[in-house]
């Protein structure tokens, strides 16, 4: 029962080393610090303890290279031009590590060889334990030379640990033997029994209460001594073997379960952290890089590394087996979406020298337009290279709002400079607009069905008026014009309602003075010059209006074409003077 039990405690033993403990260290002064205490002392270096510290050293010296990552893009630069800066920790760290390994190689090499010796005691030991008891089965043996193997015995500590059963069963083999055929007194065998069984009893208790001690791992490490101390306190009666030996099974049982309880759960925490880390790396193999071609793009997706990049952080330990083997998966990933972006802001950074001179040259352009009073044509030319400065790509930041200013300032004062031009328009064609108003209201006073010879004239001249002034508002323009009609047709042709305007231009070039030539001229020019202001208008309010409004102002401006290219055939046709 007992060999059972020691079997059950050294696998135990085997598991918790492979247990990944974390030790409170914080700083990479501090990993250095306990590396040289494990240096002096070789025996404090613990795989488990080891395999942290490297993580914390490295976790560190990563945030290190970070922060200065960060202090140098606040100075101006880029991540992708920063060179990391040599850490003098990190070879002192590398050498120290190389030192623990070959001394923990030549302990561990040192200690097989104590252990195979002191085996070899024991087997030496044991044989003269044999030897006592052969000779008590015959003549006897004082029970001080039982006392002197039994402390030789307890002297020699370390043997291989798949021979640790075997010895102690068949040391404990001899001294019960020893203790049933030896002839001592009574009251000196119970005596002895008696001191063993307290001694015992006291390891009973120890071992229960360790069954309520916080700190399950500690707890378990200090029942594996309490072993050894049990089975070095010699034996009991034969009558209180049985029991003493359950209580402490019991006890040891109780421990051992809440061990493998936390180690289970530790196992659990560590497949999550490591299926949390498996998505991660998943997430950061497929990032899709073709559709990374922006500027913003780039920098949105870093936001969505360093995103998971934290978390990672912020994640425990995988299992030991798997942990260095995600990270370097993890590692790659990252170093992979680094590496493209560092070669796409190298391109970038090339493409906009070439970008730079695009929209000097674009400024330059705008800048001999701006002064441009061809509203129409010169309208569509700065249009135009609005539409290329949108589909040049972007400049280094630091010229990019000065270029912009100076390309948006020559278009804007540009579209200042015609707007000035179209606003006293718009007041000029309000004020012939409230002049039509008003002969439209002293028209409708007449009595179309009782018309004299003054009424007539009044309405002659009224219409005379109507026909000098200028135009109107583009969006009241039929509507006053049907008004004014309307009226006109109610006088029974006094006055020609239909083309007054064109009909009382023609009678006042007839009434003119000079040539026939010369009164054509007159009309064609000032054609001229309505087509001209129909356009202008077109160019301001084509971005402002629907389809269908401007669409009417170009069949006006087509119709006013076609009666100057009418004008100007009559005077090709006229004869020579």
């Amino acid at each position: 029962m007992e060999e059972e039990l020691n079997n059950e405690n050294l696998q135990e033993t085997a598991v918790q080393e492979e247990l990944t403990q974390q030790q409170p260290v914080a700083t990479r002064e501090e990993v250095i610090s306990r590396l040289q205490e494990m240096v002096g002392d070789i025996s404090l270096a613990k795989r488990a303890e080891l395999e942290s510290l490297k993580q914390v050293f490295y976790k560190q010296l990563k945030a290190a290279q970070e922060e200065q990552i960060a202090a140098y893009v606040a100075g101006g630069g880029t991540a992708e031009e920063f060179k990391p800066q040599m850490d003098p920790l990190e070879e002192q760290f590398r050498k120290l590590m190389n030192i623990i390994r070959e001394k923990k190689a030549a302990a561990q090499e040192a200690l097989e060889i104590v252990q195979q010796e002191n085996y070899r005691r024991k087997l030496d030991i044991l044989d003269r334990f044999k030897a006592l008891i052969e000779k008590a089965n015959t003549e006897g043996a004082p029970y001080s030379e039982f006392k002197t193997i039994l402390q030789e015995w307890k002297d020699i500590k370390e043997v291989p640990a798949d021979k640790v059963g075997e010895l102690w069963k068949t040391f404990q083999q001899y001294a019960e033997q020893f203790y049933d055929i030896q002839k001592l007194n009574n009251e000196f065998r119970e005596y002895d029994f008696r001191k063993n069984m307290e001694a015992k009893i006291a390891i009973c208790e120890e071992a229960e209460r360790l069954a309520e001690d916080p700190d399950v791992v500690q707890a378990f490490r200090k029942l594996q001594k309490l072993h050894q101390d049990f089975r070095e306190t010699g034996p009991v009666s034969k009558e209180s073997r049985e029991e003493i030996w359950n209580r402490f099974k019991a006890a040891s049982t109780a421990v051992n379960r809440r061990h493998q309880q936390h180690f289970e759960e530790v196992k659990k925490n560590e497949q999550e952290h490591l299926d949390q880390k498996t998505v991660i790396c998943e997430l950061l193999e497929g990032i899709e890089y073709d559709s990374l071609t922006t500027f913003q793009s780039w920098n949105d997706k870093t936001q969505e590394v360093l995103a998971l990049q934290k978390k990672w952080k912020d994640i425990g330990f995988a299992p030991v087996k798997h942990n260095q083997k995600i990270f370097e998966r993890y590692r790659a990933a990252c170093d992979d979406f680094f590496s493209r972006k560092g070669e796409f802001f190298k391109q970038m950074k090339s493409d906009m020298g070439e970008n730079l001179a695009r929209k000097t040259a674009l400024c330059e352009q705008a800048e001999a337009l701006k002064d441009s009073t061809d509203w129409k044509a010169t309208g569509e030319k700065i249009a135009e290279l609005q539409k290329q400065w949108r589909e040049t790509g972007p400049v280094q930041k630091k010229y990019t709002n000065a270029i912009w200013k100076r390309f948006i300032g020559a278009c804007d004062y540009f579209y200042e400079q015609r707007d000035k031009n179209t606003s006293s328009k718009r007041q000029e064609e309000s004020a012939n607009l409230a002049a039509k108003k008003e002969i439209i209201s002293r028209l409708k006073e007449f009595d179309s069905q009782n018309l004299s010879d003054d009424d007539i004239a009044a309405i002659r001249d009224l219409a005379s008026q109507w026909n000098g002034i200028g135009f109107v508002p583009f969006k009241v323009k039929d509507r006053i014009a049907a008004e004014y009609k309307e009226l006109m047709d109610s006088f029974g042709g006094v006055v020609r309602a239909g083309g007054q305007r064109r009909s009382s231009q023609r009678a006042s070039v007839q009434r003119e003075t000079g040539t026939p030539r010369e009164r054509l001229m007159r009309q064609y020019e000032a054609k001229k010059a309505e087509i001209q202001t129909y356009e202008n208008n077109v160019a301001m309010i084509s971005s402002k209006s629907g389809n269908s409004f401007v669409d009417a102002i170009n069949a006006t401006i087509e119709s006013l074409k076609a009666e100057a290219a009418d004008i100007l055939a009559q005077i090709q046709n006229l004869p020579e003077e």
